[in-house]
């Protein structure tokens, strides 16, 4: 893991676990997901860069999961790269207006049953997203992730989600940045042929 020096820029200081606590978490996004900004965007393309710098990823098809109103998809294009696919089922309108790419509307349940198969990408970068997924209910959405890639890039402001390599997937490395994690993660191809 690699722990870095903070920048002159400080942690935003909203929250969003009032929301969470005053609605679930999919009723908050569907009440204010053509509002939502991350508080947290401007770490999130300073971790991606980070990550740029220190890994050799594969940009070469990218899939934003959860994309929120785009954080990652317009770091990654301010970064040149271009090549960026979108999904979430809660914000894609505000994702279009920042971005003027359309997101694809499905959610973890539906990527968990299959909605991506016969799908192929070179990274799939979840960001401040994964750790709201049950446990109970991420084995089988990371199956399916691999499924469709051999690597996954999560951005999480907590040390959840807990991924165990059972799970079909290992962890590559961390960059811990502004409190934000950034995790690395390569498909146990092992695991995968075997079932």
């Amino acid at each position: 893991m690699r722990n870095l020096n903070k920048s002159l820029i400080s942690p935003p200081q909203k929250s969003l676990r009032n929301a969470y606590l005053e609605y679930d978490i999919e009723t908050y996004y569907q009440k204010f997901g053509d509002d939502y900004r991350n508080p947290h965007e401007a770490i999130v393309t300073q971790i991606l860069e980070l990550a740029n710098q220190q890994w050799n990823l594969d940009w070469q098809r990218v899939l934003d999961l959860a994309c929120g109103s785009g954080e990652v998809t317009l770091a990654l294009e301010n970064m040149g790269i271009l090549n960026v696919e979108a999904i979430d089922p809660f914000t894609y309108k505000n994702y279009q207006k920042r971005t003027g790419k359309i997101a694809r509307q499905f959610s973890f349940e539906e990527i968990a049953t299959g909605a991506l198969t016969g799908e192929k990408y070179s990274l799939i970068i979840c960001s401040f997203a994964l750790h709201l997924v049950p446990e109970s209910r991420l084995p089988i959405l990371l199956y399916h992730l691999g499924l469709v890639s051999n690597h996954l890039l999560i951005i999480t402001p907590h040390k959840r989600p807990e991924i165990k390599p059972a799970w079909g997937w290992l962890s590559v490395d961390e960059i811990y940045w502004q409190k934000v994690r950034a995790r690395l993660y390569t498909k146990d191809l092992q695991r995968f042929s075997a079932r």
